[in-house]
């Protein structure tokens, strides 16, 4: 599959020429003149990464990374190159801080547009790695954190692990003996129920209702088994 590109830029003239170089060497790019107009683009398709320039009508730029990163879901953390042509080192600061992943200000050399995008492509992936997503669930696994539509949930260490080898043999029933053995390292012992306890507690964490599960099911005299096709 084609790396998809999402050029936000009002320049026709600038745009045609950044797709087709970008275009020549294997990325599949689309374009929006407004910083509306890409935040919707955005908002119906997944993107690997976008190209944003600063001075745009109606929105600016830095309001649509702002908005961007607000924003809960993977969108949020889709990698962004900045571009503008205001050379002040202001823009380029309050860019980087509102969630910009790099900054180029033109005039530029396509060959470097190309460099920085590709580069910011790979800290996309490598960070995309560290992240399980499920829907609205996201269990970031370099953080050790839990999100629920963007929001961080709070769990102990223990449920957190708990969780993560659920979720990582999503689609798999997972027996009680099997899950104290990956998470605490010991035999599960007779009549201990500590596991569904911690389970009970996940399920506060992240089912809409817990009673009635829908992310972490029970699967009666097996086990529980995280399911793969979530909200």
């Amino acid at each position: 599959m084609s790396t998809r590109i999402l050029l936000i830029e009002d320049d026709p003239r600038l745009a045609a020429m950044v797709s087709d170089y970008l275009g020549a060497a294997g990325l599949r790019v689309s374009v929006a003149g407004a910083g509306e107009a890409g935040l919707a683009q955005l908002a119906q398709a997944p993107f690997d990464a976008v190209i944003l320039d600063l001075m745009l009508p109606g929105i600016d730029g830095l309001e649509v990374c702002r908005r961007l990163r607000a924003q809960a879901g993977a969108g949020a953390d889709v990698p962004v190159l900045m571009l503008t042509a205001r050379g002040d080192a202001a823009d380029r600061v309050v860019g980087l801080e509102l969630g910009a992943d790099d900054y180029l200000p033109k005039p530029f050399e396509p060959r470097e547009l190309l460099a920085r995008l590709r580069a910011i492509l790979r800290r996309g992936r490598a960070r995309s790695a560290d992240v399980l997503r499920f829907g609205r669930l996201e269990i970031d696994r370099a953080a050790r954190e839990l999100r629920m539509d963007g929001k961080a949930r709070e769990i102990t260490a223990y449920q957190y692990s708990l969780l993560l080898t659920l979720a990582e043999n999503a689609g798999r029933v997972l027996s009680r003996e099997h899950l104290m053995d990956q998470v605490k390292g010991a035999p599960l012992e007779a009549f201990d129920r500590s596991i569904d306890v911690h389970v009970s507690r996940i399920r506060q964490a992240i089912e809409d209702d817990p009673k009635h599960p829908r992310r972490i099911i029970t699967v009666r005299g097996a086990g529980y088994l995280f399911a793969k096709a979530q909200e």
